[in-house]
């Protein structure tokens, strides 16, 4: 027999790590392979995760609650195989001729909201902790490790080999220091809500968003007035022959797509020491439930006609509010579009999805009066508010991407295609 064992998978391209919202299945208990072993929640999505392998589970290593870095073990099988390979599979750490081996340091710099509070915390100077994440990301287990033992010791910290010099690295700003160690009174009658596994993901992503990436915001008046026209001429008749509601958000959603291909730089995302600029035009969107925001993805929007981004939007959202949506439903997204006017917001500044470079708010539409040459007349208002990453956006570009879809939010007419 051979031991095998399952790590924590990546459920998306920028997800770093996960949290086991619940095991599915106890040690001594017998699984095939693709039968579901555990739910894990991060901050793009809840998914159960599949046994890799037919066997017998031996132990289950992470505990509910807990979360883990992709990668890391999550717990053991034993599965059918040769002593031979027993030994090869048993064997989890590397000898010490191994571990002297140079190490891939990519992610090293790479801090969670979690290390660099715990760090902040218990002055741990984070550039002498040796990572043992993937790429030598340091975990918030290496931070724990070094709590438990008093502080860095020599066998945690990186060797000195290089003479000394003036260090380039730029000090990390502080965190604002509201942790859950920080003391807030309760009074009688006050309600305490234990954080959920989703809600402590979607913090965790929202402080990294506005801790690493410099925001900017700006916003764009539009005239609707078109668009609900048209849109009141065909909706009846769009609902009977589709099933579904045609809303104002597919038209934006259609808009925004065809302006990320005529403005690609929008559609980028910054990676440390380049931006890259994504050939797919995948728009996520934010769908909230009573206690969550998700942001499923519409794969290549720039292809699809109206009705087609409406169709998606209704199906996602619906998976969205029934559990039912998967890791490929949330991952691929490009640039981000949120309906904020659904609950009558006219204004807002949105939170950048990172590794994203923008986030587009689309206000609720409002009847107010517009002067039109020298006339004031009743027309249907809605605002666009864009929040940019700064390292990647400037003005100008970001100017000219709104007004473009300004212009096209503005010459909709009943020539517009749906189809």
């Amino acid at each position: 027999m051979a031991i095998e064992k399952m790590t924590m998978p990546q459920l998306g391209e920028s997800v770093t790590e996960g949290t086991i919202s619940s095991w599915l299945i106890s040690a001594g208990d017998t699984v095939q392979k693709y039968d579901p072993i555990a739910e894990v929640t991060t901050d793009k999505v809840t998914a159960e995760v599949p046994s890799s392998f037919e066997g017998k589970i031996t132990e289950i290593v992470a505990k509910e609650g807990e979360t883990i870095p992709v990668g890391e073990t999550i717990c053991y099988i034993e599965v059918e195989g040769s002593s031979a390979e027993n030994k090869e599979e048993t064997a989890e750490k590397p000898s010490k001729k191994e571990s002297e081996k140079p190490k891939d340091e990519s992610a090293k710099t790479r801090y969670s909201p979690a290390v660099l509070r715990l760090s902040q915390e218990h002055n741990i100077d984070l550039t002498k902790v040796v990572g043992t994440g993937a790429g030598g990301r340091i975990t918030r287990k290496d931070i724990t490790k070094i709590i438990n033992n008093g502080g860095i010791k020599s066998e945690t910290s990186a060797p000195d080999t290089k003479p000394k010099q003036e260090s380039k690295v730029e000090k990390t700003p502080e965190l604002p220091k509201m942790t859950e160690s920080t003391p807030v009174s309760v009074s009688n009658g006050d309600k305490e809500i234990p954080l959920t596994s989703v809600r402590k993901a979607i913090a965790s992503n929202m402080v990294r968003s506005k801790h690493e990436a410099p925001h900017a915001w700006t916003m764009v008046e539009v005239d609707a007035t078109n668009l609900v026209n048209y849109r009141e001429s065909v909706k009846a008749s769009f609902r009977e022959k589709e099933g579904i509601n045609l809303t104002f958000f597919a038209f934006f959603v259609k808009a925004v797509a065809q302006a990320l291909k005529e403005f690609p730089e929008v559609n980028s995302m910054w990676a440390g020491d380049k931006i890259v600029q994504k050939r797919d035009v995948n728009i996520s969107i934010a769908v909230a439930t009573d206690d969550a925001l998700y942001v499923p993805v519409i794969k290549h929007a720039d292809e699809k006609t109206i009705k087609g981004i409406a169709r998606e939007i209704s199906e996602l959202a619906a998976k969205t509010r029934n559990g039912k949506l998967t890791s490929d439903d949330m991952t691929g997204g490009t640039f981000t579009v949120n309906n904020t006017g659904s609950f009558g917001s006219v204004q807002s500044m949105g939170i950048i999805n990172y590794p994203q470079a923008a986030i587009l708010q689309v206000e609720t539409i409002v009847k107010r009066p517009v002067v039109i040459n020298n006339m004031i007349a009743i027309r249907d208002m809605v605002n666009i508010c864009l929040s940019l990453d700064h390292r990647v956006l400037d003005g100008l570009v970001c100017g000219r991407f709104l007004a473009r879809i300004k212009e096209i939010i503005e010459n909709i007419s009943s020539e517009t295609a749906l189809y």
